[in-house]
């Protein structure tokens, strides 16, 4: 890196940030400031970006969390910051750049810091901090004036973002508005336990904050929609002054493009992540905020408004909407969210919301039930878990609960099996030319509890996959042939497990009766689980032959075909009830197909099928309830939702970094 990498490290040694950090105090109206600001450079896009950043400057935050009690530079800084804050919308409308250009560079210098504060003490120093100023050596001294500088500065933060046009030119600014809220709630991350109460949650639930709490949510979600490409650099910054001056005029003199290099040089070890890819810093940055403000724990006495806020919001298309008691209430375009949503799926974070909207607001779930194009959504959540070897737990998480969510509603279940698909081309196991969008997630549903049963070996993604399942398996209808096979495939695979296990608990009770110091396996919790999965298989079965077999050659078929699978189950006495249904077809119908003779071709066995449906004696068929589940948050879902926001933070933030082992909130491989 040469003459680059001496220039980055050459912040540490630069005379307006070692000012800045010092022991003289800097007032407020100091032509500094505008020295200070003065820099041209294009901000950290990576997490290696920023560490490079981090690490350059580390002993000028650590000078200035020495120094500051003594000047008091920091709120002299953000009290600069929020001074040009003030004519942004104005500065906006009129183009002036050097205006907006300034406000940036402030408040991305004091995001710099903050992350630093942040990580290094308490919530309450960081206060402190705030209020310090101007005094004589060896004595502190705090501000006495009536506002507090912290919510001043978030107020700040959510204004900017609400009120600021989004333009080329204003670009960069409210991307750094939305890091810079990131960073300052970013005390969670090093907590292993989840934070229930603080100064900044105070602000945010109770404060001058909160008559913006939908207009954030609303902004925030607008953000995503949009997926605004940033700007080429230099397309809209402001550009440095010949009369030198600024940060970057001590180190960037022969090195044209100064920090701008050393910042996009690779090499500097990193996750790959969807978002190094991705054109919309902004929306990817501003989701992350959505999430982390939804999912903020409530205040003892009230609730998260921000989640009131996303639960609640309309449809601006709805013109029945009535107005809602709700004071965080807003109406958003559904039909732009839908597209948003299912065009950016292949990201935990919009997989997350989606799941977070389809749980807990009624409108957006039942605007997309409504949808006469659910594929486009359903499409890429399977695909989702068709490569669950190459996603996170969490992920594969999210998107089984969406397709259970889904699979609630009688609509969605018979829907899926009229759309036909053609060439699905991501899925590898066999051609599927032409085949129901209700087949597939069949198809992709099962192949998840093999891969389960395979390898992960979690009872909780079993239940869930074999709930989506039973809740469709009434409306079965028309299915592919090889949907129907893998159905009775997995059948077979857990009947082996079955017989395994049956045997292994055996041979270790013979093995071990005259023993006392091997400890059992214990095989009687294994075969406990597979028998509750193999009965609920037997239920989905029988669900759909009672309710739609008529509607399903196919599943008869592949039934007749691997009969002899049922028989030891017959005289089982946790499956004796169950196997009344599937007992009386498979004999109805083998007496069909030997009435019609010898060597039957597959055509004429379905035709044979089709015929004996209609014949079925269905009254002979024993009723059994109702296979229907539905989804339960678990009690206390902050245990699970907020250390899972903050991973994704951590992993997919633009030009987030913070040290791994820092991290309290999460292991590294739980996103």
């Amino acid at each position: 890196m040469g003459a680059n990498s001496s220039a980055i490290t050459d912040l540490s040694e630069n005379e307006y940030l070692k000012k800045l950090s010092g022991t003289e105090s800097i007032s407020e109206n100091d032509p500094f400031w505008n020295q200070l600001l003065s820099f041209t450079f294009t901000t950290p896009t990576s997490s290696a970006e920023s560490k490079v950043l981090e690490e350059a400057t580390i002993s000028i935050c650590k000078s200035l969390i020495d120094n500051n009690p003594r000047t008091g530079n920091l709120g002299s800084l953000i009290k600069v910051f929020l001074g040009r804050t003030k004519e942004l919308k104005i500065s906006a409308e009129c183009q002036d750049q050097l205006f907006i250009w300034q406000a940036h560079n402030a408040l991305f210098i004091i995001c710099c810091l903050l992350k630093v504060f942040i990580c290094h003490m308490s919530e309450e120093e960081l206060q402190l901090h705030f209020t310090y100023q101007e005094n004589s050596p060896g004595t502190y001294e705090t501000s006495t004036e009536s506002e507090d500088l912290v919510e001043e500065l978030l107020c700040c933060l959510i204004h900017l973002i609400v009120e600021v046009p989004l333009l080329d030119m204003t670009y960069s600014i409210l991307l750094e508005a939305v890091t810079t809220f990131i960073i300052l709630l970013s005390y969670q991350i090093f907590q292993k336990e989840i934070i229930r109460e603080s100064v900044l949650h105070k602000y945010l639930m109770h404060g001058r904050c909160l008559p913006y709490t939908s207009r954030l949510v609303k902004t925030l979600l607008y953000n995503f929609i949009r997926q605004e490409k940033s700007p080429p650099p230099g397309s809209h910054i402001f550009q440095q002054q010949p009369d030198g001056g600024g940060l970057l005029y001590g180190l960037a003199s022969g090195v044209a493009t100064g920090l701008w290099t050393v910042f996009t040089l690779g090499g500097v070890a990193s996750k790959p992540t969807p978002q190094q890819e991705q054109s919309s810093p902004l929306a990817n940055q501003s989701l992350l905020l959505l999430l982390v403000l939804a999912n903020l724990t409530d205040a003892p006495d009230s609730p998260n408004p921000y989640r009131q806020a996303i639960t609640s919001f309309k449809n601006t298309q709805d013109s029945s909407a009535l107005p809602s008691p709700n004071p965080h209430a807003f109406q958003i375009n559904f039909n732009s969210l839908y597209t948003a949503l299912y065009e950016q799926q292949k990201s935990d974070q919009a997989t997350l919301l989606l799941y977070t909207l389809l749980h807990q607001n009624s409108n957006v779930r039942t605007y997309m039930l409504a949808r006469t194009d659910m594929e486009n959504l359903v499409l890429p959540i399977l695909e989702i878990l068709y490569h669950v070897e190459e996603r996170n737990s969490h992920h594969v998480y999210m998107a089984l609960i969406i397709l259970l969510i889904l699979t609630e509603d009688d609509g969605f279940n018979r829907s899926i099996h009229e759309v036909i698909l053609k060439n699905i081309t991501w899925y590898s196991e066999r051609v599927l030319t032409e085949i129901s969008l209700g087949s597939l997630l069949i198809l992709v549903v099962i192949r998840t509890i093999q891969y389960n049963m395979t390898r992960t070996r979690d009872k909780y993604l079993h239940t869930n996959c074999l709930a989506a399942l039973a809740n469709m398996s009434a409306q079965f209808r028309s299915l592919h042939q090889y949907a129907a096979q893998r159905i009775i495939s997995l059948f077979a695979l857990l009947s082996k497990k079955h017989n395994k296990v049956l045997e292994q608990a055996t041979q270790s009770l013979r093995g071990t009766l005259g023993s006392d110091d091997m400890p059992l396996p214990d095989y009687a919790q294994d075969l406990n689980v597979i028998e509750e999965v193999i009965r609920m298989m037997l239920e989905i079965i029988n669900s759909c032959l009672t309710n739609s077999l008529h509607h399903n050659p196919n599943l008869v078929y592949a039934l007749l075909y691997k009969r002899e699978l049922f028989e030891q189950f017959r005289s089982h006495p946790s499956f004796q009830d169950i196997m009344q249904n599937i007992d009386l077809v498979i004999g109805f119908f083998t007496s069909k197909l030997e009435q019609a003779g010898a060597d039957l071709s597959v055509e004429r066995v379905l035709e044979v099928i089709k015929q004996g449906a209609v014949a079925l004696p269905k009254d002979r068929l024993k009723k059994f309830p109702e296979l229907k589940f539905k989804y339960v948050e678990e009690e206390q879902p902050e245990e699970f939702f907020i250390p899972y926001v903050w991973s994704l933070v951590f992993n997919f933030g633009v030009g987030l970094y913070w040290n791994p082992q820092d991290i309290q909130l999460f292991t590294m491989d739980s996103g």
